[in-house]
């Protein structure tokens, strides 16, 4: 087991990077108040380095819609250089199965993931394939409330393709279900799912490109430092990807990262990593500069 090194703040190893890919929630807001501690650091790692500070979510929506979101959470647009959705990702997957038809399953908010590509939307029992952005009501449903409609999807071999690999997100002190999830089930039921978020590599692809693009040259991967809270997201996302990893410990990880007095414990953290076969290079409670 190796324990990540525990920087005071991200000051101390910005010098080693080009470039940063950061998480959203849990990161730099949780749904109810953004993290100014978080926002200022990505201020000043661009001002210091003058590298692009690239925002990556799973968001099962475009990057133009959820910065309507950030902006309600006091996210100011110059707080990063740009932004890359799951959502945005998925759009792809989405556009090669047009017309469908599709079962959609998802909150309202969500139905700009669809805008501006032909779909057909029927019940389980009519589509050719399934796409999930979330539960409809995250605050009441649960997973088991689709589980029948679920087994229907699954029974007649449709495909899933999953908006938000995100199993839960946290909302204030509130554990929320997100589709990864739904997706999740739908595995045990014998479906096959299709992601394009983190941790799988469209979204990667898109944010690298990105990157570039800002830069104005192309940046190696030894120099780009992903930041992030969820474990089979963020850090499995990075560590596919040969990226270092800043590991959020306070996020939804909190209850296995710190000691009993509240510090925060490395060996702690480099025994969950280890658990789940994986690697970051530095942790700290909450994003701060």
């Amino acid at each position: 087991m190796t324990a990540p090194s525990t920087p005071l703040g991200l000051s101390a190893i910005a010098d080693r990077y080009d470039a940063i890919l950061c998480d959203v929630w849990g990161v730099i807001h949780n749904g109810q108040e953004s993290f100014p501690a978080a926002l200022d650091a990505l201020v000043r790692f661009r001002a210091q380095t003058g590298g692009p500070a690239v925002l990556l979510s799973n968001a099962p929506r475009p990057a133009e819609d959820v910065k309507h979101q950030l902006r309600r959470l006091q996210v100011a647009d110059a707080v990063y250089s740009g932004f890359v959705t799951s959502g945005d990702a998925t759009r792809a997957e989405l556009k090669r199965r047009s017309p469908g038809p599709v079962w959609i399953v998802g909150a309202e908010r969500d139905l700009p993931l669809y805008e501006g590509i032909e779909l057909d939307f029927v019940d389980p029992h009519a589509a050719a394939f399934v796409s999930v952005t979330g539960l409809a009501d995250d605050e009441t449903e649960t997973p088991e409330d689709y589980r029948a409609a679920l087994t229907i999807a699954a029974a007649r071999g449709l495909p899933l393709v999953c908006a938000n690999p995100d199993r839960v997100v946290q909302r204030g002190e509130k554990l929320i279900y997100c589709a990864g999830a739904l997706a999740d089930l739908y595995e045990t039921l014998g479906g096959q799912v299709i992601m394009a978020g983190k941790p799988y590599t469209p979204i990667y692809e898109m944010a690298y490109a990105k990157i570039d693009r800002l830069a104005g040259r192309p940046i190696p991967r030894s120099r780009i430092l992903a930041i992030g809270d969820g474990l089979i997201t963020d850090v499995a996302g990075a560590h596919g990807q040969g990226l270092d990893c800043l590991f959020i410990a306070a996020g939804i990880h909190a209850k296995d990262s710190f000691a009993a007095d509240g510090a925060l414990d490395p060996v702690r953290i480099g025994a969950l990593l280890d658990r789940a076969g994986l690697a970051a290079a530095y942790a700290m409670p909450h994003l701060v500069w």
